[in-house]
């Protein structure tokens, strides 16, 4: 992901880092945001569950960012809150009313995810990075790895800025394409989609998009029709592939690049390990608020890796050193109260074969994936966006059941007056 400085002038040297992400947040999602205040059946933010804790954490952020002495980067980081953060999750949440605007939603975000899959199998079989020399071209800022390789196999990042966030952006695929699925027709083309969006997943041969991404079934299985005996038979089917795939040519390749089974590169974990062992007692020197220079003490000068970087590849104790237990709190409870209110709608449904049934099945398991990836990635390109985005819409999913819930009371005791969940 490039990335320029927007230069300033006199005593500040750069106004602000801007992405292609943040240009279309500026050009597409900030015009969706003062429309929005216009309009008179926009919920007011601050009224349900995940908007008081998202309030809290971002409230936290800002408070913080205070104890740094140049204020131009103090301000600087609360453009990046209201930019990154605040910006996607209002437009979502709020934008999204009906069924249509769901489909029409996850459909151009599949689609998008969709498009860099062959880009990803391309460069995976020409072991040739398409887009690794485009920012030098450019004339910007890197944004992009080098070439990586596990066991011999390029890890692919067409313009994912790392293999891991390509991986987790085809883990989210994955998960909005089960909705989606059910509407194409074909069994070729629906076929194809999944067929894209796997191997797009397998290409960065990233593990923790791939435990995330079996989470997610699990998840979606579990909370379907017939749930134990699906499970059941997928468990199954597990343990009878793995004997049989060792035994094919190459077999036991693969199996060495599976999560927790193999054995190709065990210092990545050895490293996130040590990295949750030393940030342990960084934390506990500033337990409650966290510390703005946790990067300088001796613990995490001992995880600096060749590179010449220390890499927090967990973002959540990536959260815990800069904002303490209290952030890392806030952050939980915002995503936790955004999944009990996803889920209640869900169960609120009786027709368990209902579109809006499997919605909220697939913005669950999505959501989840998604909590489990992030524990093996610090908070880096397209990470944080996407999380907000679909924490978005699962808000936007429990406020649409919820408004029919209110229209049909009796129907639904779930949702009652007092619900801390419930918008007025």
């Amino acid at each position: 992901m490039a990335i320029v400085q927007i230069p300033g002038m006199g005593l500040i040297n750069y106004i602000f880092d801007l992405s292609h992400a943040r240009l279309l947040s500026l050009f597409i999602l900030l015009p969706a945001f003062f429309s929005l205040l216009t309009r008179s059946d926009t919920a007011r933010f601050g009224r349900s569950g995940s908007d008081k804790a998202l309030a809290a954490y971002l409230l936290l952020m800002v408070v913080l960012f205070f104890r740094e002495a140049n204020l131009t980067s103090t301000m600087r980081q609360i453009f990046y809150i209201f930019i990154d953060v605040f910006l996607p999750y209002f437009v979502v949440s709020r934008s999204l009313r009906s069924m249509q605007d769901f489909r029409d939603a996850l459909l151009s975000l599949v689609l998008a995810i969709m498009v860099l899959a062959p880009l990803a199998v391309f460069e995976s079989y020409k072991s040739w990075l398409l887009y690794s020399s485009l920012t030098e071209v450019l004339g910007v800022e890197e944004g992009m790895t080098k070439y990586l390789a596990r066991d011999g196999l390029l890890r692919v990042i067409v313009t994912a800025g790392q293999p891991i966030v390509l991986g987790y952006l085809m883990a989210v695929g994955m998960g909005l394409y089960l909705f989606l699925q059910h509407s194409i027709k074909q069994n070729g083309v629906r076929r194809l989609g999944f067929a894209l969006l796997t191997a797009g997943l397998i290409a960065p041969v990233s593990r923790g998009p791939w435990i995330g991404a079996a989470i997610m079934f699990i998840v979606f299985i579990a909370t379907g029709p017939f749930a134990l005996r699906r499970l059941a038979s997928l468990a199954l089917a597990a343990m009878i592939a793995l004997p049989l795939v060792a035994m094919l040519p190459g077999g036991e390749r693969v199996i060495n690049l599976l999560p927790f089974i193999g054995t190709t590169e065990k210092g990545g974990i050895d490293y996130r390990e040590q990295l949750i062992t030393n940030s342990l007692i960084v934390i506990q020197r500033n337990p409650w608020f966290g510390s703005d220079d946790f990067l300088n003490t001796p613990e995490m000068e001992a995880m600096r890796q060749g590179e010449g970087i220390i890499d927090i590849v967990n973002h959540y104790i990536g959260i815990t050193l800069k904002t303490g237990v209290v952030g890392l709190g806030l952050f939980v409870a915002f995503f936790g109260i955004t999944l009990l209110g996803i889920y209640r709608a869900m169960r609120s449904i009786p027709d368990r074969t209902s579109e809006e049934r499997l919605l909220g099945r697939v913005l669950l398991a999505t959501l989840l994936a998604i909590l489990t990836i992030i524990f093996t990635v610090s908070s880096i390109a397209y990470i944080p966006i996407v999380y907000w985005c679909v924490a978005g819409i699962g808000v936007a999913y429990a406020q649409m059941m919820r408004k029919r819930a209110n229209d049909l009371p009796s129907s639904n005791p779930q949702f009652k007056t007092g619900d801390p969940l419930q918008y007025p």
